[in-house]
């Protein structure tokens, strides 16, 4: 029996182990479509609202189950509304392929509906691979190709096919001249290994250090007993950049916390006052929380040699694994017996968490947004996943909730875009039906995109083993990242007209869309609003309105930021008052408590 070129590309991502797509219909890709009804929607199509929201999704998914996400559009608009997520899985190193539909081929030229430029639209964003397929005999090499490139380069791939070639009989490539075959799907993905030279190299840089700081990354998620036995060895504090949040636990006494803007105090202090820099898979890209140009001995350990060398002037660079580089080392390394550096690192994380505690439980009106994360943090279960979005939540996730040994979590680390954080969390519960998933999100994000993915998650509710899924919107009826860098960078007030927000009930709308909500209005009643959601069988909503006076404190404030503060009150800002007395109360606990 025939077999179109629609049954052969599903029965092609079968043989590679897929088992979801996220994505919209069109009849772009009404082949595709019709090819997963006679499959018996095998892999599973999940429709999302909108195609940005599949894309993020599959983001989501590959982010959290380590496997390729797939998302789908139709030509033309659906097509277009994929480039942000796909952006969001570039900058980010994330393995997602794009299946899209594109007008006929006879049509193609002739300014026909839908009809877009998608080699040309999608030509930055997929540059490591893209490709419209014209002939079915191509479609085995360029879906392997697609899914071996997003594999090995951890970035989104394109694949075109026209929508009259999803229909036609599948003619698979022959055994002559430009036809190009392709083996089947089982690939295993080795491990690149550092040479003796680079491992006794870094050991004696590392070994000469008196004090010695680590900063890791996403590319260390896997090593964690390796650089919890490189730390003690070397006395070593280590920092996480916000994408490796999840790599080591914040219960551990040398770990600092996250870095950065949004970091903490000691991870300032780390990178601040140490000698010798060891960087494990990150490309945290803001030299000014780094260690002064000259002030440390750096070396630098990722599999991505495109990504080295750029962040810091390092003395040395090892592309290779990170946990068969850290294992390498650890036999070349000299317990340092000093532990004057290792115990200044401990007290100054130990004074930090004391001062997140004081500040987050210092009063608000009506909620502290701290203490929203910091209750969380005390009831966050061990197998949980945290997604964030951006915006001033972010800050609140990446300070304030404390992740532990089996919790994962990730942000849009490097586009840092809104709207985010649910579809994360569905693509997360997709990959892992049987964990409880959080997503944190601010109520712009939420107005956004992310009210109308309610419907998605209620639609779905049931393939989740009937675990927690928890939205926590911090209404503070604010753009409120923005906002507060107006004031800190620019010097100027708050602008209403660009800031503020809509009212509205989150909670109702949640309830209309079949979601539980709960509103909260009470620092007291925080606590007993997580219990409830985290220990419901399904999705809820947490609607907790926020004070957006509360300030994200950098972890060091620069004399520019204090003026400009200053200015931005002295010209009038609406919430001068408001603002400048939780300032106050802010900083006073971080001071008392530190001192």
């Amino acid at each position: 029996m025939s077999t179109d070129v629609a049954d052969f590309i599903l029965d092609r991502l079968r043989q590679w182990n897929v088992t979801h797509i996220f994505g919209y219909p069109g009849d772009g890709i009404n082949g595709l479509i019709s090819a997963l009804g006679r499959a018996d929607d095998d892999p599973k199509f999940v429709q999302t609202r909108h195609e940005e929201m599949a894309a993020f999704a599959a983001v989501g998914y590959a982010k959290f189950s380590g496997e390729v996400g797939f998302c789908m559009a139709t030509s033309g608009p659906g097509a277009i509304h994929l480039l942000n997520g796909l952006y969001d899985a570039k900058l980010d190193h994330v393995p997602v392929v794009a299946l899209i539909g594109q007008t006929a081929r006879t049509a193609m030229g002739g300014s026909y509906q839908q009809e877009v430029d998608l080699q040309t639209l999608f030509a930055d964003v997929a540059s490591d691979y893209i490709v419209e397929v014209n002939a079915s005999a191509q479609l085995p090499a360029v879906l392997d190709r697609a899914i071996r490139t997003a594999r090995t380069r951890r970035a989104p791939t394109v694949v075109i096919v026209p929508s009259d070639l999803q229909e036609e009989e599948y003619e698979p490539p022959e055994h002559r001249f430009k036809h190009v075959p392709s083996s089947d799907p089982g690939d295993v993905v080795g491990v690149i290994t550092p040479s003796d030279v680079q491992v006794r190299r870094a050991a004696e840089i590392l070994n000469a250090g008196e004090r010695v700081a680590i900063l890791i990354g996403q590319g260390a998620r896997g090593a964690a007993a390796e650089i919890a036995e490189v730390a003690r060895l070397t006395g070593a504090g280590v920092a996480k950049a916000l994408l490796g949040k999840d790599v080591l636990s914040d219960d551990l006494p040398y770990v600092t916390g996250s870095i950065g803007l949004l970091g903490t105090r000691p991870s300032y202090e780390l990178m601040r006052d140490c000698d010798t820099l060891l960087i494990v898979g990150s490309n945290f890209p803001y030299t000014q929380f780094l260690p002064e140009f000259g002030q440390a001995r750096a070396v630098q350990i990722d599999d991505d040699g495109t990504s080295i060398g750029m962040r810091y002037p390092t003395e040395l660079n090892i592309v290779a694994d990170a946990r068969a580089t850290l294992a390498a080392l650890q036999p070349h390394l000299h317990l340092r017996t000093d532990t004057a550096w290792r115990d200044t690192v401990e007290k100054n994380v130990q004074r930090w968490w004391s001062v997140v505690e004081e500040q987050a439980t210092t009063s608000a009106q009506p909620v502290n947004p701290m203490r929203v994360a910091w209750e969380l943090s005390r009831r966050l279960p061990a197998n949980a996943i945290v997604t964030a979005d951006s915006g001033s939540s972010t800050t609140w996730y990446a300070r304030c909730v404390k992740f532990t040994d089996g919790v994962r979590g990730s942000v849009s680390g490097t586009l840092a875009t809104m709207g985010c954080a649910v579809p994360y969390g569905l693509g997360a519960k997709f990959a892992h039906p049987d964990r409880p998933v959080i997503a944190l999100v601010g109520d712009g994000a939420m107005q956004m995109n992310g009210l109308a993915e309610l419907l998605t998650i209620n639609r779905y509710r049931q393939e989740w083993d009937g675990l927690p899924f928890v939205i926590c919107v911090f209404g503070n009826g604010d753009l409120n990242q923005v906002t507060w860098e107006l004031r800190a960078m620019g010097g100027a007030p708050k602008f209403e007209e660009s800031q503020s927000l809509p009212a509205v009930s989150y909670a109702e709308v949640a309830r209309a869309m079949g979601v539980d909500a709960m509103t909260v209005e009470c620092e007291a009643d925080l606590g007993d609003a997580w219990d409830w959601a985290l220990s419901a069988a399904g999705p809820t909503l947490l609607d907790v309105r926020c004070d957006p006076e509360v300030p994200p404190i950098p972890p060091h404030v620069t004399v520019d930021q204090m003026l400009n503060m200053t200015q931005a009150v002295a010209q009038g800002d609406p919430n001068a008052r408001h603002l400048v007395y939780q300032t106050i109360k802010t900083k006073a606990a971080e001071f008392f408590t530190r001192n």
